[in-house]
């Protein structure tokens, strides 16, 4: 008999050792037009200022979310690095992905949460992301708007993730109201 513990899944940091299954869900969720290598993930994982995170149940991976500490205004290319930066003052999702058998239970909120809190405890109040794949009314009802980028190269960056990209920004007001 399974304890109900055992079914409630584990947020934790995404390591080298969940690459496979990164992959997997990559490949799942996006087929090969997103999908980035194995090699880009390890390289951002070794980066001292990501903050991606990985949600398992049993040893299996179910979802992850890549992220990093960023600039405003910053946008990773698609197959690219994450940079590192002096002073970061944005939380910067990159990848949120969930394997299309565990859609529609609210995990990817199990993911976000503890990224918005850890922010609110950096004093961090802005949150990017670039929406693909028709995802921006998802990020919309978690707070995300259109913003616009004023530096050239980083409107190059964003055509990277193809013609429906759309970069966003939720702010929070410091009072944790801003993040759910």
């Amino acid at each position: 008999m399974t304890a109900a513990k055992d079914l409630i899944p584990c947020v934790r940091p995404l390591q080298h050792s969940d690459l496979q299954g990164l992959m997997e869900i990559q490949r799942a969720c996006y087929g090969a037009a997103y999908a980035e290598s194995e090699s880009v993930f390890a390289r951002r994982l070794a980066q001292p200022l990501h903050c991606s995170l990985a949600l398992e149940r049993d040893g299996a991976l179910l979802g992850y979310l890549a992220a990093y500490w960023s600039e405003a205004g910053k946008v990773t290319p698609l197959h690219g690095d994450f940079e590192p930066c002096t002073a970061p003052g944005v939380l910067y999702l990159h990848d949120l992905a969930v394997h299309p058998a565990h859609a529609g239970q609210g995990l990817a909120s199990r993911l976000l949460a503890p990224l918005w809190a850890q922010a609110r405890a950096r004093g961090i109040h802005v949150s990017c992301l670039v929406s693909v794949q028709g995802t921006q009314d998802y990020w919309r009802r978690h707070g995300y708007r259109p913003q616009a980028l004023p530096d050239p190269k980083q409107r190059l960056r964003l055509t990277s993730y193809g013609e429906d990209a759309l970069f966003m920004q939720r702010t929070d007001s410091g009072d944790n109201a801003g993040y759910a």
